[in-house]
């Protein structure tokens, strides 16, 4: 049987995570939800529903990502697939068969679930999101032949393989830097049309001018930094 186990960063989503770990399949063998300096009852919500919760207090997406794998590493067993989901419930995590079918069924490396238009609520997806990604994923097409269409953050990879890219992206950057690894390495990928709503509470990245502006740089500087290296 498949081992998986689902990392979640969340930072002030107490609303909206007893909603994401109670939608996750009974498939996922364990779910960690890492607390990322939350003020609000995040961590407290989180352990109600029977998720690990860990604590973070350095803020960053990647932090938090990076803290899921310290804990799972230090575990005797290891898991065959990693799951990231994100905590705001924007993605129906019962999807999450559908992200790790072609692992399981078809031995690709990584996923992506891909928040394609006919799937996505209206507004679930901001304006500068659209054309975030729209650009970097233009952009490693150009610089790498890549066919991803998005840098959606509900994604599986082989744990092994997520070992291999040795992360490293603190804050923003983690998605589009895992991509470019996987790109780089030449990992086996695909994307899965994935539905994708309006998320419960207020965006840290997309809800504000400065988050954007950040991510915006994040994303780009790790295409770049890539490109050149190539």
């Amino acid at each position: 049987m498949t081992h998986i186990k689902v990392i979640i960063p969340a930072y002030n989503e107490a609303d909206s995570i007893p909603h994401v770990i109670n939608d996750i399949p009974d498939i996922a063998n364990e779910v960690i939800v890492v607390n990322n300096n939350s003020t609000d009852n995040t961590a407290i919500n989180a352990k109600k529903m029977g998720a690990t919760v860990l604590t973070e207090p350095q803020k960053g997406y990647g932090y938090a990502c990076l803290k899921g794998m310290e804990y799972i590493a230090n575990q005797e067993e290891k898991p065959d697939i990693v799951v990231f989901l994100d905590g705001d419930y924007s993605d129906y995590p019962q999807e999450l068969n559908k992200i790790v079918a072609p692992i399981i069924n078809d031995n690709i490396d990584f996923v992506v679930g891909a928040r394609v238009k006919p799937l996505r609520e209206k507004g679930a997806m901001t304006l500068p999101q659209i054309f975030g990604n729209w650009l970097a994923t233009k952009l490693m097409k150009l610089f790498f032949g890549a066919h991803f269409t998005d840098l959606g953050p509900f994604r599986a990879i082989k744990y092994e393989k997520l070992l291999q890219l040795n992360m490293e992206d603190k804050t923003y950057g983690w998605t589009v830097e895992m991509q470019l690894k996987v790109l780089r390495q030449k990992l086996t990928y695909t994307e899965i049309p994935v539905n994708y709503r309006n998320r419960i509470g207020v965006s840290k990245v997309s809800g504000t001018v400065k988050g954007a502006v950040l991510a915006g740089f994040k994303i780009l500087g790790w295409i770049f930094k890539y490109s050149v290296k190539r």
